[in-house]
């Protein structure tokens, strides 16, 4: 059983930042794509971004230009790092890891990101 350990969330001014982590317990697979979600209040849970084994990136358009994702494989570590941040980036962040084809897939336990304006 993998289990995804984040850190980093908390309480920031608009226009701060942020970095959050999220660690897996055990070796996963290399080849697995790692990735954050958010949900908000109200909202169902969206992929903020995503990166392959291969270091290919992916993020949502509200999020472009202001958070990087980034991977260390041999640690087994995703980060999210969260520059000029905006009240409606206000959101539980999930850390995700699964396989090519979702076949395999693991959730971090949740990290709150509360902007103030």
């Amino acid at each position: 059983q993998v289990q995804l350990v984040e850190s980093g969330g908390g309480l920031v001014q608009a226009g701060g930042s942020l970095r959050l982590s999220c660690a897996a317990s055990r070796n996963i697979a290399s080849s697995n794509v790692m990735a954050w979600y958010r949900q908000a209040p109200g909202k169902q849970r969206e992929l903020v971004a995503d990166i392959t084994s291969s270091g290919s990136t992916n993020y949502a358009d509200s999020v472009k230009g202001r958070f990087t994702i980034s991977r260390d494989n041999a640690k087994n570590t995703v980060w999210l790092q969260m520059n000029s941040l905006k009240p409606e980036d206000t959101a539980v962040y999930y850390c995700n890891v699964h396989s090519p084809h979702w076949s395999n897939t693991w959730w971090g336990q949740g990290s709150q990101v509360t902007v103030s304006s």
